[in-house]
């Protein structure tokens, strides 16, 4: 299923717009796939670079990179079974607090990365044409079942290219 951009949030539009397959499952694979070989070329001896104090190191990206998925796949499941109960949004400064990412090497957080994926793949390629076209509210934001999908590979997308450009690139 493809998406319409009129019904995304102000808030996502930014993270859809980089999304360069429409359809959504394609657009998971191709994000996982892309995320995969990024990690895959940082050096663990930079894992905990930051690119200015304050900001997230690279360890604490991809943890965050982590939930955000998880929450959005969550919300995904919600409204795919039709539950029409609204869901709160997360504060992701709080959650970054809670990380344990200096626990995990960036082996550990990319593998933990690949597994998800596959999971997320699983689940949106388990939901029918009027599934995924279902829509409920998460954060006061009517969000559709194929939308909060392409926002998971939006958001992916986002964070790679901060990671290449602010913290990759900037040595």
């Amino acid at each position: 299923m493809f998406l319409n951009l009129d019904t995304i949030p102000p808030f996502y539009k930014g993270y859809v717009k980089l999304v360069t397959h429409p359809d959504v499952l394609q657009a998971l694979r191709i994000s996982g796939y892309r995320t995969m070989e990024l990690i895959h070329s940082i050096p663990e001896s930079k894992a905990d670079f930051r690119y200015a104090e304050g900001k997230w190191s690279i360890r604490e990206v991809l943890c965050h990179m982590l939930d955000a998925e998880r929450i959005f796949a969550y919300r995904a499941l919600r409204f795919a079974r039709n539950d029409k109960t609204p869901l709160s949004g997360f504060d992701e400064k709080e959650y970054a607090t809670q990380l344990n990412a200096t626990g995990r090497s960036l082996k550990q957080i990319g593998d933990e990365m690949q597994h998800l994926r596959t999971s997320t793949v699983d689940m949106f390629e388990s939901f029918t044409e009027e599934m995924l076209s279902r829509k409920g509210t998460a954060n006061n934001n009517e969000l559709s079942v194929v939308a909060l999908g392409i926002i998971i590979a939006g958001h992916e997308t986002h964070h790679c290219k901060v990671l290449t450009e602010r913290y990759l690139n900037a040595e």
